[in-house]
């Protein structure tokens, strides 16, 4: 959990303007996601699913940090933007857990 902080380098230059047009587009409230399409839990409220408090993240449906086009941003909540995001990260796990086993693999064989 936690925020993680943002690399500017990843962003476009006008990345803090173009997070305002989408946090104006949402009033405040998640856009959901394709898992939750109809969430609409408020920002700095507890979410009505989960209980937790919401805090509005830009996702970025193309998962390319630098994407401009505000179709493929979204305000979302923890459990949309997780949702949204876990086919990337469980790729991501998988992709670490085969480094991990071929540097030991490695190892083992003393290369």
């Amino acid at each position: 959990g936690g925020i993680v902080p943002w690399n500017k380098k990843r962003y476009p230059i006008d990345w803090p303007k173009i997070r305002i047009l989408v946090m104006e587009r949402c009033q405040g409230a998640c856009e959901g996601s394709p898992a939750y399409p109809d969430c609409r839990a408020v920002n700095y409220e507890p979410h009505p699913i989960t209980g937790s408090h919401v805090v509005l993240t830009i996702a970025h449906l193309d998962h390319s940090t630098q994407t401009r086009d505000l179709r493929l941003l979204k305000a979302l909540c923890q459990r949309c933007h997780l949702q949204l995001d876990l086919e990337q990260l469980q790729q991501n796990a998988a992709k670490t857990r085969r480094r991990k086993k071929a540097n030991a693999n490695q190892l083992e064989l003393g290369l």
